[in-house]
């Protein structure tokens, strides 16, 4: 695997360096590239790891690599529409994950090799002459001062070479010397049992899909990724150990089970893991940030430990690149632990829990999970809440860069009103107490009503496909680049704003869009320079409008609704974003 050209480096500064070559820290790397701030990339290892680990990529992930640019060359080693599905013991599907939506633009559950995807991010940095790699160099000593950062690497031979950099980002995995030099706690627990991964090539069963065959006897699992390489989760029981499983004939006993002749299996590798489920304290010890399996670790069942380390890299870089470059102060970057932690939380427990219904503590709780999951999978609303991977708690962001209260609020989403927990009605009043123990089906009920009724801002904004009058075509976010969006339907969103407000989401870089339906693009009225207007092909946009008060929408570069406004509100709105932004209004 040849390396990108490496650069000498001495004292100049970085604005960022990150420790760790992995994924994390290589979106990161290339998303900062294309801000065009200064990057080192540290990695002990001599080359990035080249064997599969994750096969798990969702929607939101492919999004962030659209952002850094990358998301064509990444299309070659996905499967979209990946499912999965549950067996019993007895062969019986009692559910069956089967999301269809492409609301981000993306299909929500992907295969993927993580490797390939790993060398074009690794790839990806050659086209920045600001972002220099030093592989084969580990992280030593570090100290911080008001100033920046000063860490001394050393590489294989023994040579020290000290660095300066504004910021440090730790995206060095779940064993972080980062983190462990802090002294940041990383709260959480592992799960007694063990399992043995085996990948193979030539895939020697061939259907598309994951199943996971709850077996008490021994649960497994099989999925299928592209270039016909299969993946097999086995778990280890009492008393067995790597040694004995990874022996050839006891390994034959265990593919025997899914496959026709275990002798004819090209084997890629063989390796024993266990499950952790840990949360560090913090994410910022002042110019020092987490991301990635540094901050958050969890189990593999529902593929989200990758996906929200990638969740990190898109929140973190936008922040980053504003506070390096001097468009806002530090404190923004105090949004970064506010935002991403609790989702990162939700996440860890719903990975525990899926791993729960997969492996049940005994034989009994196996068949009280058969026989209540047969019967809800009878039920149709249910059977669609599961299919539709509903149960997922998507990220919203209750606090840091987000205005949930921006003046008149407009029309409400139905429910809102009977949804009131602060007892102003008795229905209120009546799901405040049944939703106490949220965990319950009743308050989860709850939780999802006040969900649908609740405002999109802190939840990502769709990504649906657009046209322009000169003919082009493509996905929104390929309209908008890596910046703020201010996107309007109907109307210019930058007629309501004064100068001052104008020129704050000038400087930096912000885009300005007009959405309309698509045939109006034949007679489309006049606008200010600089506002884009897009064809609404799909119709979803003006869906999306339709639901909301507002008809002007605040969207970060992570692509996360920041505010709503109506067309007179755009001024407040913009002073208000400032604010919480953390950068002056006025240059």
């Amino acid at each position: 695997m040849n390396a990108p050209q490496e650069s000498p480096v001495g004292q100049d500064d970085a604005d960022v360096l990150i420790i760790g070559a992995g994924p994390v820290g290589l979106t990161l790397a290339n998303t900062l590239g294309m801000a065009g701030v200064r990057v080192i990339v540290a990695e002990k290892l001599p080359q990035i790891i080249d064997y599969p680990r994750a096969i798990g990529i969702d929607d939101e992930s492919l999004r962030t690599l659209q952002a850094a640019g990358l998301s064509d060359q990444v299309q070659a080693h996905i499967t979209p529409h990946h499912w999965m599905r549950f067996y019993t013991a007895s062969g019986q599907c009692f559910a069956s994950i089967e999301p269809r939506t492409d609301e981000y633009g993306w299909s929500r559950r992907n295969a993927f090799i993580q490797p390939q995807v790993d060398d074009i991010l690794y790839r990806g940095l050659q086209r920045f002459d600001q972002v220099q790699v030093l592989l084969g160099h580990e992280l030593h000593s570090f100290s911080q001062d008001d100033a920046g950062i000063t860490a001394t690497l050393k590489d294989a031979d023994g040579g020290e070479r000290t660095l300066r950099a504004k910021y440090l980002v730790a995206s060095d995995g779940g064993n972080s010397l980062v983190r462990r030099m802090l002294n940041v706690p990383f709260e959480g627990r592992t799960k007694p049992n063990q399992w043995i991964v085996v990948d193979v090539r030539n895939d020697p069963l061939g259907t598309p899909h994951i199943d996971m065959h709850c077996d008490p006897q021994r649960p497994y699992v099989s999925a299928a990724l592209p270039h016909g390489i299969r993946r097999f989760e086995f778990m280890v029981m009492p008393g067995e150990t790597e040694e004995q499983l990874s022996k050839p004939e006891n390994l034959a006993q265990l593919m025997r089970k899914v496959v026709a002749d275990p002798d004819k299996v090209d084997y890629i590798r063989k390796r024993v893991y266990t499950h952790n489920a840990r949360l560090a304290a913090q994410f910022r010890v002042g110019r020092i940030l987490l991301a990635g399996d540094a901050a958050h670790i969890m189990p593999v069942w529902q593929g989200q430990g990758y996906n929200s380390g990638m969740r990190d890299a898109s929140n973190l870089a936008w922040k980053l690149a504003m506070v390096v470059k001097g468009e806002a102060r530090s404190d923004l970057l105090d949004s970064y632990e506010q935002e991403r932690r609790d989702h990162a939380r939700s996440m860890i427990h719903l990975s525990e829990v899926a791993g729960d219904i997969f492996a049940p503590e005994s034989h009994t709780a196996a068949k009280v999970r058969d026989t209540v999951m047969l019967a809800l999978n009878a039920v149709p609303p249910v059977k669609q809440y599961f299919a539709e991977m509903r149960f997922k708690p998507m990220p919203r962001y209750e606090q840091g860069v987000v205005l949930h209260h921006t003046g008149n609020q407009g029309a409400r989403m139905p429910f809102a009103g009977l949804l009131d927990r602060s007892g102003n009605t008795p229905l209120g009043r009546l799901l405040g107490l049944m939703a106490e123990k949220k965990e319950s089906l009743v308050g989860r009920l709850v939780h999802g009503l006040e969900t649908a009724a609740s405002s999109p801002v802190g939840r990502m904004f769709i990504q649906p496909r657009v046209a322009t009058a000169n003919g082009d075509s493509g996905l929104l976010d390929d309209f908008v680049g890596l910046n703020f969006c201010i996107l309007a339907w109907g109307t210019d969103p930058s007629y309501g704003m004064d100068e001052e407000a104008l020129n704050f989401w000038q400087r930096l870089g912000a885009r300005f869009i007009r959405a309309m339906p698509a045939g109006q693009l034949l007679h489309p009225t006049p606008t200010r320079d600089g506002v884009l207007t897009v064809g609404d092909e799909q119709g979803r946009l003006k869906d999306w409008f339709n639901t909301q008060g507002k008809s002007v929408v605040f969207v970060r570069p992570d692509r996360f609704v920041a505010a709503l406004a109506s067309p007179q509100e755009v001024c407040a709105v913009t002073r208000q974003m400032a604010r919480v932004l953390h950068s002056p209004l006025e240059a």
